[in-house]
């Protein structure tokens, strides 16, 4: 079986998946890295890296999608190291460098939940049973390592005149100028940056989105201009808030989904993010309080007091 010695060294890449031993088998993620190679990532890019680094890099964006998509941050954490090796595999085509933006724009959770995870206590076992996992952080702790985190970090040298030019944008579709900061968490203001589901653009827009705001995904795929992908965000962004009502349920929804925060909501019998924060999914429970961060820092703004334009 061609694909058995790829996920063998990719394992052997990864460090042990932490406190909870039943989170991945190797079945897991052969299966997973099959079904999301053949439904999300473009043979026709991935071709020009060799067989074995292909596979790599296929299992590995298979892998950190799906515990993105879980529901436990440590799960993140054993990701860290593995990622520092893929990236350069990633970078080392010109065909695949949309996806190492990618990638590099999500090392940050990867460090905080290795941060979180070697700061959390591990659960103690019952006799005969096996260790839970770590449990999620509760938001306010989450928010104390993102500000840490940023309180150090100057912003992305492309930064300045796409902000600039952008703000007014957000604030013609009557959305906070501030807000144009999502590119920081999104894309690190690099419009080629194309994530292993298909989000593109500054603003990371999944194709149904932007085509939702009246956007081409093809021939030319106009999420990759700045001006039209920060005019479509901002109407989704619109959106949200009308129907959440807060900016920080309306920006886990841009990351998660509408649907899957109403499902919490209604499930939960909650109102506020923070009150559903440890069920969202792993990479929404570190999302929002990163943007408020990047909001903190870059604007001394806290995201509660974002105002809209009258």
């Amino acid at each position: 079986m061609k694909w058995l010695l790829p996920v063998v060294l990719l394992i052997g890449v990864l460090p042990a998946f932490g406190q909870n031993e039943d989170a991945i088998t190797l079945d897991d993620v052969v299966q997973t890295a099959q079904d999301f190679a053949r439904d999300n990532l473009d043979p026709e890019v991935l071709r020009n890296l060799p067989e074995l680094d292909q596979q790599k890099v296929r299992n590995f964006l298979a892998l950190i999608q799906k515990e993105l998509r879980g529901d436990n941050v440590a799960d993140l954490a054993p990701l860290k190291d593995a990622a520092q090796i893929i990236l350069p595999l990633l970078e080392s085509r010109e065909e695949t460098q949309p996806y190492a933006l990618w990638l590099k724009s999500r090392l940050d959770y990867l460090e905080v939940a290795d941060d979180l995870q070697r700061h959390t206590p591990p659960p103690k076992a019952r006799p005969g049973k096996p260790t839970p996992p770590i449990p999620n952080p509760p938001p306010q702790k989450e928010r104390a390592v993102w500000t840490k985190m940023f309180s150090r970090r100057a912003a992305p040298s492309e930064a300045a005149p796409l902000v600039t030019e952008l703000k007014p944008i957000f604030e013609q579709e009557k959305i906070p100028g501030e807000l144009v900061w999502l590119a920081e968490v999104e894309s690190s203001f690099n419009p080629r940056a194309r994530s292993p589901a298909g989000a593109a653009g500054l603003f990371q827009l999944m194709p149904a989105t932007a085509k939702r705001f009246g956007l081409r995904t093809w021939l030319p795929d106009q999420r990759l201009d700045s001006k039209d992908s920060a005019r479509a965000a901002a109407k989704y962004l619109h959106v949200l808030h009308d129907r959440f009502k807060n900016w920080p349920l309306a920006l886990a929804a841009y990351n998660s989904g509408e649907g899957t925060v109403q499902k919490l909501l209604d499930r939960q019998r909650k109102k506020s993010f923070d009150a559903i924060a440890p069920h969202l999914p792993a990479e929404t429970q570190m999302y929002v309080p990163k943007v408020e961060a990047v909001l903190q820092r870059r604007e001394n703004v806290a995201l509660e007091n974002l105002r809209s334009p009258s």
